[in-house]
């Protein structure tokens, strides 16, 4: 629900992330009123450009995670001023510093003095009356404060200690409260604290696959996502023990946090020609009493808690962008495909789809022990593939993968031309899927083990259709992913998921309720409707006919409409991306071509020759009108980039079998911070490092490669005993080696392929680069599969 909330605050609002993602608060102000009535970021970036500006789906994106922030921050700073306020205590100039802080931690700092707290040592000092001690003390610093303290003593203060004591507990408390100290504290730990991981004592061998931390420090603020968690891990797994070190490397006597609270509070300190009095010098041991047994822990727990914060959504953010590259990457399209979930002992299970994925065939082979049916399977495939005309094989890469791919390159040789295309496909998920209740009422006369045979094939026909269907927390690109908080995680899947889908759109009459569900303004109970009522009443013939779904009003319509399309409907237009409500504009620019629509409809040239300006109106602007004529010339469009995958190289099928200096190809299966996983058929994704990624400077791995890329690479080193593998990208050059086949691979089918997706077998490298990733982060990698 939105809160209401003052008209300045919200043009504050719109001015923070206008600024933020580049843009004038008047198209941040249009999206939130959009977004406030229930639009999807889908339906916003594609049909309101004019509203928006034409803010992209990224920039729409950052703008609703930081609406949310933002919101809460203010709702917070009314809070903590009314409660201020309702103690007496909201001066004008306190009024302003809250009105005028930035972040919920500067909010928090303000408030803290007035925070309702447990009865504290220094409250209890004050009962005792040495408020007025502790007062005078700070305020004249002619005083001796052992003196000073004398006179307090009596019935309540014991001796001269405890009076000293209670003041300083009361001077301690109020320094710690002190916003500007705070903020200043936090500023200079941020940027020159260090983290120091050390081994527990003892569990140097239960902990060894964190090795790499058991004597480790750098600094805070340089730390990477992929090594603070690996720390964070260690420390909850009883195996690291983690602290910030501050100043630890100044010599001086005096450290330069002591100095910034003394300075805060002009705190004389000794100097060459000077020896401050007693009172400040009684006072700079409160100052360094303070750091330590307040200030340093708060603040370093605060601290810590940031850099959690942060690697996590660095974490989120690796598994977002991976995520999406595997949802778009390129589909093999509609050809019937012969799905094979490879198995040892329990066999090798067989599905067949067809061109619209319905299943038309299952059974089981055995061909490996200790059956040994070789000569039965390659039969009974064959028999598959010809009564089907199965023009793709798809095999799963798990255990048995690559006996299953030798197995099928044997068939394929023996048949007569047109052979079909055999393929490796990730098996990331298909076990969730096989066992969920989806698959049960997706294919309720199917044995589970059969099940993931399906899923197989079909992932090969539509890795988006069919990957919608598995929790993306399964699918196995993420970078520590269960180590993050799983709600943001879940959100920023989500968001992805939604975008991909969209973005390629959806087929009304075949697509599955769980792929519908993605569609902008449906959702899973709409989307059962949708089906149901297609099965009731036959095809949709327009997409005028959603509205005769039950629960689907206008709104929904205008929501979803444009995203979904109609094959071979009554309106042409229902294939492509045109919305209905500019279905009037269409219809103006092929009638000002003077022919028909159909025929209008992808003809690039003569559409080209037409001036978008001449089409605007006070209804459609010009993106609009650009966007509709990029439609005609290419209508029903998919993004995604066309089918190809990797071939890998004949006799490479195990680690024992690398060595370096060999030239391979290979998929990339997940894009870290550090580096890229790919996938060369031997069960262990090798490491390339970021360094390695090209003969230039990369920061962002991504710049050079993405998930499901097909890229060749070189071997660099080998650790059997460990399952790690060193790649190399470099060439003399300077450029990657991305995309060009593998010279020394074979051709045709003794050929193997390869789709885009993780490795089900853990990954496993060798880092090529100095300053080695730790194991710890390898095998969190490899767990979390």
């Amino acid at each position: 629900m939105t809160v209401a909330l003052d008209p300045t605050v919200v043009q504050r609002i719109a001015g923070t992330i206008a600024a933020e993602i580049g843009c004038r608060p008047a198209q941040v102000t249009a999206t939130v009123a959009m977004l406030d009535e229930g639009a999807t970021v889908p339906f916003v970036a594609r049909y309101r450009k004019e509203a928006t500006g034409g803010l992209d789906d990224t920039q729409l994106r950052t703008l609703e995670e930081r609406l949310g922030y933002l919101r809460e921050l203010e709702t917070r700073r009314a809070a903590v001023a009314a409660q201020i306020a309702a103690q007496g205590k909201l001066d004008d100039a306190l009024a302003l510093r809250l009105a005028t802080a930035t972040t919920k931690a500067e909010i928090e700092d303000l408030y803290l003095p007035f925070k309702p707290k447990r009865r504290t040592r220094a409250e209890i000092a004050r009962e005792k009356g040495l408020g007025p001690l502790a007062e005078k003390i700070f305020t004249d610093r002619t005083v001796d404060p052992k003196t000073l303290a004398a006179g307090f003593v009596g019935e309540a203060v014991a001796d001269v200690k405890t009076a000293l004591d209670g003041a300083r507990d009361i001077l301690t408390e109020q320094f710690a409260e002190n916003a500007d100290l705070v903020g200043r504290l936090r500023a200079h730990m941020t940027t020159r604290a260090r983290i120091r991981a050390k081994v527990i004592d003892g569990k140097q061998a239960a902990g060894e696959k964190f090795a790499d931390y058991f004597d480790h420090v750098e600094r805070l603020a340089e730390v990477p996502s992929h090594r603070a968690l690996a720390m964070l891990r260690g420390r909850n797994e009883e195996i690291l023990g983690l602290e910030l070190e501050v100043d630890a490397d100044v010599a001086e006597p005096i450290k330069p946090v002591e100095r910034i609270i003394a300075e805060a509070f002009g705190i004389a300190l000794p100097t060459a020609n000077r020896e401050p009095g007693a009172a400040d010098r009684w006072l700079f041991d409160v100052a360094r009493w303070c750091w330590r047994v307040k200030l340093s822990l708060s603040l370093s727990v605060e601290l810590m808690g940031t850099l959690r914060e942060r690697s996590e959504e660095e974490a989120i953010r690796v598994f977002a962008h991976n995520l999406k590259d595997l949802l778009l990457a390129a589909p093999a399209g509609a050809r019937t495909t012969l799905g094979l979930d490879p198995g040892i002992r329990t066999g090798v299970k067989v599905a067949v789809v067809d061109a619209t994925s319905k299943v038309v065939a299952t059974t089981t082979v055995y061909p490996f022990p200790p059956r040994n049916d070789v000569a039965g399977t390659i039969a009974e495939l064959k028999q598959l593939i010809v009564r089907h005309k199965v023009e793709l094989v798809a095999i799963g890469n798990g255990t048995g993968s690559r006996e299953t791919d030798r197995l099928v390159a044997a068939l394929i040789a023996e048949m007569a031309p047109p052979k079909p295309i055999k393929v490796t496909v990730s098996e990331a998920g298909a076990s969730v899927y096989s066992a969920s209740a989806l698959a049960a009422a997706e294919m309720p006369g199917l044995d589970v083990s059969l099940r993931g045979a399906v899923s197989i094939a079909r992932r090969l026909q539509d890795p988006l259709a069919e990957l919608v269907k598995i929790d993306p927390k399964s699918i196995g690109v993420g970078q520590y992913q269960h180590d993050v908080d799983q709600a943001r995680l879940a959100k920023a899947l989500d968001a992805v998921v939604e975008d991909a889908v969209n973005a390629v759109g959806v087929d009304l009459n075949t697509a599955s309720a769980p792929l519908l569900a993605r569609v902008s303004g449906l959702g899973a109970s709409l989307a059962e409707a949708i089906v149901a009522h297609r099965e009731a009443a036959g095809r949709f013939r327009s997409r005028r006919q959603l509205l005769e779904v039950a629960r689907l009003g206008p709104k929904t319509f205008e929501l979803a409409a444009g995203f979904l399309r109609i094959r071979d409907g009554d309106e042409p237009l229902d294939a492509s991306s045109v919305h209905p409500e500019a279905y009037s504009l269409a219809k103006r620019i092929v009638a000002a071509c003077g022919r028909d629509l159909r025929t209008v409809m992808g003809d690039g040239a003569l559409l080209k020759g037409l001036d978008p300006r001449a089409f605007v109106d006070p209804t459609f602007g010009l993106p609009t009108v650009k966007d509709i004529l990029a439609e005609l010339e290419k209508p029903g469009r998919d993004p995604r980039p066309s089918f190809k995958t990797a071939r890998f190289a004949e006799g490479v099928e195990k680690l024992s079998d690398l060595t370096p200096g060999m030239t391979l190809e290979g998929t990339v299966t997940n894009v870290a911070a550090f580096g890229a996983f790919v996938d060369i058929g031997v069960h262990q994704d090798g490491l390339v490092h970021v360094s390695q990624l090209a003969d230039r400077f990369v920061k962002d791995p991504r710049e050079v490669v993405k998930a499901g890329d097909v890229v060749t690479v070189r071997v660099v080193e080998v650790d059997v005993a460990r399952k790690r593998i060193a790649l190399s990208m470099r060439r003399d050059d300077g450029s990657p080696e991305r995309a060009p086949r593998n010279a020394g691979a074979p051709a045709g089918g003794d050929s193997r392929g390869r789709s885009g997706g993780p490795s089900r077998q853990p990954p496993a490298a060798t880092p090529a680069a100095p300053g080695a990733l730790g194991a710890a982060l390898l095998d969190a990698l490899r767990g979390k599969r």
